[in-house]
Formats: structure tokens, C-alpha cells, sequence
């Protein structure tokens, strides 16, 4: 699996709200050692973005006070 670049493209949100949402999650499927990282080539950034763009995740932006 390589970095959904397709679908980086046609997204219409902020595309920098979900690299640091991408980054984020790859921290948390590193850090829990996550089995589906080895069947992405140990590629765990393009897995996570893969999960935002597909919806499999989801992320909200928390404002400041």
C-alpha cells in the first residue's frame, strides 16, 4: 500500500488538520504495535493517512480556550 495519493487530492477538508490527524495516528499504531503495519510494509504513515481517507478513522480538531 502506498501513500493514497488519489484520494489526497479530491479531499475537500483541510489538508493540514488531517496530515497531523495522519500523523497522530500513526504515533498510536506504532506505539500499540499494530499487526497491520507489517502487512503494509512497515509503512505506518501511509497506513494511518489510508485510514483517515477511507473513514476507518475519524478525527476532530479540539479548539483552544
Amino acid at each position: 500500500m502506498i501513500f493514497p495519493l488519489e484520494k489526497t487530492v479530491k479531499f475537500n477538508g483541510n489538508i493540514y488538520e488531517a496530515t497531523v490527524a495522519a500523523s497522530h495516528r500513526a504515533y498510536q499504531l506504532a506505539m500499540v504495535k499494530d499487526e497491520r503495519i507489517e502487512e503494509n510494509d512497515g509503512k505506518v504513515v501511509s497506513l494511518a493517512a489510508k485510514q483517515l481517507f477511507n473513514s476507518e478513522v475519524q478525527y476532530r480538531r479540539i479548539e483552544d480556550k
